[in-house]
């Protein structure tokens, strides 16, 4: 007998698929480009240090940071998609945004941890 994982196909108690939102702040969707066209520098810098025959650990630690990089804006961009969808479901509360901001940037602090 093996052990399924509830889907949303097997287990009734699994809701609906909801729709996901996408990103609307253009400040946000701003930041997370230049972060993404950064690493993307990164990564260029990398292929050509590969090609010129540099050593591994040089290029070991430039993929560190390539990887630092994108977890960076993951979390950033998950943190604005929190916001941006808790604060539409609380847009009816006065103060609710503002009551977000600190527990938005808490949570932004622990994923970095994670990385």
């Amino acid at each position: 007998m093996t052990d399924s994982i509830p889907t949303r196909g097997n287990d009734p108690d699994v809701g609906p698929p909801c729709a996901m939102a996408v990103l609307n702040d253009e400040k946000s969707r701003t930041d997370l480009l230049h972060r993404l066209r950064r690493a993307e520098g990164q990564l260029r810098g990398i292929q050509r240090m590969i090609e010129d025959g540099e050593d591994c650990l040089s290029i070991a630690g430039q993929m560190s940071a390539v990887r630092k990089a994108l977890d960076s804006a993951y979390v950033r961009m998950t943190v604005c998609f929190m916001e941006q969808e808790l604060g539409a479901k609380l847009a009816d509360k006065r103060g609710a945004k503002a009551d977000l901001l600190p527990m938005l940037e808490n949570v932004e602090a622990l994923l970095g941890k994670i990385r």
